[in-house]
């Protein structure tokens, strides 16, 4: 019995060279998992071939042609980069596109990835510079009335719709184009590999001939990038690595706003946004976007407080709207929009346990407006305020904004960037300023003399000794 077991196992077993592949990560295995170990995306492992041994040349260890160089001889003259036309796409970008860089551009479908690249490739086609466009997953005629909504009708921009990666390589080597878009990379497939489109191995080495392309010939490169349902760039973390910037298209497709957010930048800073509008003729750059987050705020509302946010290097005045009602079931309902759930879900014990509310009986909800999310931890100090508001039902004073983390213990500690926000608290008018009493003592030494005349700053140590100081603060002038 042991010897037809035996056999029948060796019958069914998988060929020697085959592999098992995540699609989500990229993780590798030699055996089938309903669950990734790496990710845990469940039914993302699949069957590939292993990619062949490259041929390492000759045996005859020839000496290289290729030599080092000292590193103070390397030139060092600044390169010319590429203007796309919006001064907030070329913040984030670090001044505008460099010359043979591969962008990696990755958002949600239908948020603005090919409209935003599109009004890039009208800039640069109207100061006389050719364009390539590749398009995997739409037509030239659906391309061409997206082009004609965006005044993008140049004969400078030359359209592609091919999915085989040879046809592309061969397109871009005879355009030379100054600038190419490849939406989407997960269309894109090789017919060396058997794998299909969008499979790890067609993303990994489609990337790697794409940014070989973009290093010999000097082009800028931009490829556009899915998303999964976790909001990550699908396909392997190599990706990532493998491309010199990586941008990712953010914000509520019901709402109007934009951001594009920097997580990676050989050649600038990772701690800038960029903030856009979406409207009929494309994407326009919002200059001050807390004016235009805060323009339909109403006046000293129930649970309505402003918090200045960090958002890489810039501070954005956000409203944070809280509601609390009785809960007519057993067990109350918590629901938070923009904000992390588990950190929201923290304040609101905090708020229960150091600001004396009985929050057990009573549905709790909490938005920022405007479709926009934050990840600050400097916001903790205005939901926990709003949700005090929404509870006495005691509107906050509109002229006020706060800021502060908030410790287990319901103390307030200090947080970043604290001269940034009470700068832009100042310019858009506010009043007063809750704020961590640590932050206190710093921001005092780089506010001018007029803006601490324009507004009353109230340190405090707890969140406690904070709404009790809102309550005592008389206006300004008094």
């Amino acid at each position: 019995m042991g010897k037809r077991l035996g056999r029948r196992l060796t019958l069914k077993s998988k060929p020697a060279w085959g592999r098992f592949v995540c699609q989500s990560c990229g993780y590798v295995s030699p055996a089938w998992f309903g669950r990734c170990p790496g990710c845990g995306e469940w039914n993302s492992i699949l069957e590939e071939e292993p990619e062949p041994i490259k041929a390492r040349g000759k045996t005859s260890h020839a000496p290289s042609q290729v030599q080092p160089v000292q590193i103070d001889s390397i030139d060092m003259t600044p390169q010319q980069r590429l203007d796309t036309g919006s001064a907030e796409f070329n913040r984030v970008l670090g001044g505008g596109v460099v010359p043979g860089s591969l962008v990696l551009l990755g958002g949600d479908p239908g948020i603005g990835k090919s409209t935003l690249l599109l009004q890039v490739c009208r800039h640069v086609a109207a100061t006389g510079q050719k364009v390539l466009y590749v398009s995997g997953e739409e037509s030239g005629s659906q391309i061409r009335i997206r082009a004609d909504r965006l005044g993008a009708l140049s004969p400078n921009i030359l359209i592609l719709s091919e999915t085989e990666m040879e046809e592309i390589a061969v397109a871009i080597e005879k355009t030379q184009p100054s600038l190419c878009v490849v939406d989407s990379i997960q269309t894109v497939y090789s017919s060396k590999w058997e794998s299909a489109a969008g499979s790890v191995q067609q993303i990994r080495q489609n990337t790697v001939q794409l940014m070989e392309i973009a290093k010999s010939g000097r082009i800028p490169i931009f490829i556009v990038g899915h998303v999964t349902k976790g909001g990550t760039l699908a396909g392997p973390m190599v990706l990532e690595h493998l491309v010199d910037v990586v941008l990712y298209f953010e914000g509520d497709r019901s709402q109007s706003f934009r951001i594009v957010r920097a997580v990676k930048n050989r050649f600038g800073s990772t701690n800038e946004i960029a903030v856009f509008e979406m409207s009929e003729s494309g994407l326009t750059d919002v200059a001050d976007p807390s004016q235009v987050l805060l323009e339909d705020r109403l006046q000293d509302t129930v649970g309505s407080v402003v918090c200045p946010c960090l958002e890489g290097n810039r501070a954005l005045l956000v409203e944070v709207q809280a509601l609390t009602v009785h809960s007519p079931f057993g067990t109350p309902r918590r629901t938070f929009v923009g904000l992390d759930y588990g950190r929201s879900a923290l304040i609101v014990a905090i708020a229960e346990k150091h600001l004396g509310l009985k929050l057990a009986t009573h549905d709790v909800f909490v938005k920022l407006t405007g479709g926009v999310s934050v990840e600050d931890p400097g916001a903790d100090l205005a939901v926990a305020a709003a949700i005090v508001s929404s509870y006495y039902e005691r509107p906050i004073p509109s002229d006020t904004v706060m800021f502060g983390e908030l410790g287990l213990g319901g103390e307030l500690r200090p947080v970043s960037g604290s001269t940034l926000r009470i700068k832009e608290a100042v310019r858009s008018g506010f009043r007063k300023c809750l704020l961590p009493r640590t932050n206190f003592e710093k921001v005092r030494l780089h506010l001018t003399a007029e803006e601490l005349d324009r507004i009353t700053l109230l340190p405090a140590k707890r969140a406690a000794e904070a709404l009790q100081l809102l309550k005592q603060a008389p206006p300004k002038g008094d």
